[in-house]
């Protein structure tokens, strides 16, 4: 039985459906009569190397909706036994962009230093999930800490931004890679340097490129099959250094997150929400609109809601998903999804997109009941777990 604290809660929680999905997965579908409350959780088993979370993006592209269920089926398609899932980053509803970094199976789609969100009531960097290639999970409010240089010189330039357009700054520099699309963003109103960039491998998390061609003095650039694009704008150092760069030199460009992963490993899988809702214990939902930015009508206000954590050993995965807005299921706050958390054996925990957002798959069927009167929602990605044949 579980015990959730708070006077708009029932103080305990009855079990209606519950079944191992494989061995050292465990799916199960609870209730509060007093809430009223519907819930969902899958508990994973994280020491078992059977097991995998994969990040999946809509249609494998960096743009574009499509439905969790329909991120699983093109998975099994390929092979892969998915055995759950939930919906998982906020998204750009035009245009279905994730607001946040991404790194899907240890490539990096898109890298940022402050997210990409119109939501918050100031910009700043949102909590996101992370694993290393041995399974660690890690939680914290990571930022793109990148560089690029050519082999045999001293000079350093920052790299900014990795797949997203730094319009609106005096100067700076981004990396395109073919995730983007088929040519950087045009940029008419600040000087321009674009390096050609052909991949030739990478060393750990360094990737290697040779350049190729002249410099281009304006935006809007081919960006090579098998390569990426260089990008400085303003007038400024940056500007230089990316002129400098010259026809078959050998570039570097160095990808990681800040702060580092703590086993000094690169990830394997970043993927955002916001905010978070429990550090060490201890919730921290309360205090979200000063430290992420969170807004009363999402932070304060029930709804349904999608949540993962993980146990104080990192040895547990939860993932959760929270009916709202109908009769049967009211929702939750984010202190009372915090709550949730915390009982169900959470350490570390943090909220994905929810309202109508809110998905949980489980062998390839949505188990919750979706808030919108359309049915499952498209969403930008989704978290999957994924037992390796």
């Amino acid at each position: 039985m579980l015990t959730i604290a708070g006077p708009a809660f029932a103080q305990t929680g009855d079990t209606v459906v519950s079944r191992e999905l494989a061995p050292g997965v465990a799916y199960r579908q609870f209730v509060d009569g007093r809430g009223p409350l519907v819930m969902y959780l899958v508990r994973v088993d994280l020491r078992r190397g059977d097991l995998e979370l994969r990040a999946a993006r809509a249609f494998d592209r960096l743009t574009g909706r499509e439905k969790t269920t329909s991120m699983v089926q093109r998975a099994a398609s390929g092979g892969a036994d998915v055995l759950a899932a939930v919906n998982a980053d906020f998204f750009d509803l035009k245009t279905g962009e994730n607001e946040n970094d991404q790194v899907i199976a240890g490539e990096w789609w898109k890298g940022l230093k402050v997210t990409d969100s119109p939501y918050d009531t100031y910009d700043n960097v949102h909590t996101q999930f992370a694993m290393d290639r041995a399974g660690h999970p890690f939680m914290d409010r990571f930022v793109l800490d990148a560089k690029a240089w050519v082999s045999g010189r001293s000079a350093v330039t920052p790299i900014i931004n990795l797949n997203h357009d730094p319009s609106g700054v005096p100067e700076g520099t981004a990396l395109f890679t073919t995730r983007f699309g088929a040519a950087t963003p045009r940029d008419t109103t600040r000087q321009t340097a674009e390096a050609a960039l052909l991949s030739i491998g990478h060393r750990g998390d360094t990737l290697r490129f040779v350049r190729t061609g002249p410099v281009s003095a304006q935006s809007g650039s081919a960006i090579p099959a098998n390569g990426a694009v260089l990008s400085a704008y303003g007038a400024g150092a940056r500007l230089q250094e990316v002129q400098a760069m010259h026809d078959g030199d050998t570039i570097n460009v160095h990808l990681a997150t800040l702060p580092r992963l703590a086993t000094g490993a690169p990830p394997a899988l970043v993927i955002g929400g916001w905010p978070r809702i429990l550090r060490d214990g201890v919730s921290v939902a309360a205090d979200a609109a000063s430290v992420e930015g969170t807004i009363s009508r999402n932070a304060e206000m029930k709804h349904p809601r999608t949540a993962i954590g993980f146990s104080r050993d990192s040895a547990t995965l939860f993932m959760l998903a929270v009916d709202g807005r109908s009769q049967r299921s009211a929702g939750v706050t984010l202190v009372e999804l915090a709550t949730i958390m915390r009982q169900l054996g959470a350490w570390q925990a943090m909220n994905f997109d929810g309202g109508g957002s809110t998905t949980m798959v489980v062998n390839g069927s949505v188990v919750n009941v979706p808030s919108d009167s359309a049915g499952e929602r498209a969403v930008g990605n989704a978290l999957l777990l994924v037992r390796k044949r």
